[in-house]
């Protein structure tokens, strides 16, 4: 392409989509921001700052490393709200409590286990509902964090499938709007199942202080990064490559991409079509619950809202990597979780989620159908 076909090509960019061409100047501006803050330098003509700063590259690095953790809590999670939309066609509002679900089972078996391994001098009760708290990590209680992850998706699985077939199977038919506000209904159910049983207080779990901190030296400083932190990077992260070997590679996952395509041609040419629903709330449960606890083992805090409260940011991943896209809600979540840290360069704290969600309409103001495009199981 020849610089005068460039510059057609900008000028009618320019005209006919202003929207799109507003976004690539503000990228352009907060990248070039970005580079100068790193960097150190500031642009203030006449006393009047324009652009740069002074950020150190730890805390770019720092902020980063936040965002990729809660980008891929939100990626793993938002595979099965993906995958039940490209295969049910409806926008499950459960799932942020199949989250809390998960995280609650998990962690009641791993106190459980830890209570039996290490010999707590507590009633049990107490180690049932929470009240010890900081009791298990991944030192001093390797096998209670194991079983307990084990316990996040098989909990979350077997309450997912009886909520299918309890309320879901039922209604199947009757559309995608039922079913949604079926979901609501629900989220409230079990989130205030586990009020009833566990109370609205928040709960510290994850012992700190014998988790080994590992310093990464970054410019001057150094960016900190605990066992846990690690833990919940490197199961995401196998989780979201064994996902990628189940669609691509196994009976099961052509299946999944075949209902996603096209539900009447898959029940035409004998797929089963129930075995492969099953099949999605089992891997998009299990996920969800795994998320639950990895982010309880990250943040060593539980509390009965903290799926619901990350059920936006997994919607804001899900619709911007291309809603019903696997690969897209992945990815999604990630720019999301990296996105929402990083705009603490220019925002407070308390925006971070603003920030999140304003990536999200601009990315489609670009291109609507999402970054992965269209709806489809890979």
């Amino acid at each position: 392409m020849d610089v005068a076909e460039t510059y057609s090509t900008g000028r009618r960019v320019l005209i006919e989509r202003p929207a799109v061409a507003l976004l690539v100047v503000v990228l352009l501006y907060l990248l070039v921001d970005l580079i100068l803050k790193a960097a150190n330098v500031s642009v203030a003509p006449g006393g009047v700052h324009l652009i740069g700063g002074e950020v150190p590259l730890s805390n770019l690095a720092r902020f980063l490393l936040d965002g990729l953790i809660v980008g891929l809590v939100v990626g793993l999670a938002g595979v099965g709200l993906s995958m039940t939309y490209s295969i049910l066609n409806f926008a499950n509002f459960a799932h942020g409590d199949y989250i809390t679900t998960g995280a609650f089972s998990g962690w009641l078996v791993a106190y459980i286990v830890g209570f039996v391994t290490l010999s707590v001098d507590a009633p049990f009760g107490d180690i049932f509902l929470f009240g010890e708290s900081s009791l298990v990590s991944v030192m001093n209680a390797p096998l209670a964090v194991v079983l307990g992850l084990i316990a996040s998706g098989l909990g979350t699985v077997a309450v997912v499938l009886l909520l299918d077939r309890w309320v879901y199977r039922p209604m199947r038919d009757k559309g995608g709007i039922p079913l949604l506000i079926a979901s609501i209904g629900v989220a409230l159910a079990l989130r205030y199942a586990i009020v009833f049983v566990f109370g609205t207080s928040s709960s510290g779990l994850t012992s700190t202080s014998d988790i080994p901190q590992f310093d990464i030296p970054v410019g001057e400083g150094s960016v900190p990064i605990d066992l846990h932190e690690i833990t919940l990077i490197v199961a995401a992260i196998a989780l979201m490559f064994g996902i990628h070997f189940l669609l691509q590679r196994t009976k099961l996952g052509k299946a999944m991409r075949a209902m996603a395509d096209n539900k009447d041609l898959a029940q035409v040419t004998g797929i089963p079509t129930e075995r492969v629903i099953r099949a999605t709330w089992i891997i998009g449960g299990g996920l969800a619950g795994i998320a639950g606890f990895l982010i309880v083992l990250e943040r060593g805090v539980i509390s009965f809202n903290m799926g619901w409260r990350l059920l936006l940011l997994i919607f804001a991943g899900v619709i911007l990597g291309g809603i019903g896209s696997v690969y897209g809600a992945m990815a999604g979540g990630i720019i999301i979780g990296i996105a929402s840290r990083l705009s603490l360069v220019w925002i407070p704290s308390d925006f971070a989620r603003v920030a999140a969600f304003t990536v999200m309409i601009l990315v489609l103001l670009y291109r609507p159908e999402g970054l992965f495009g269209g709806v489809k199981t890979a």
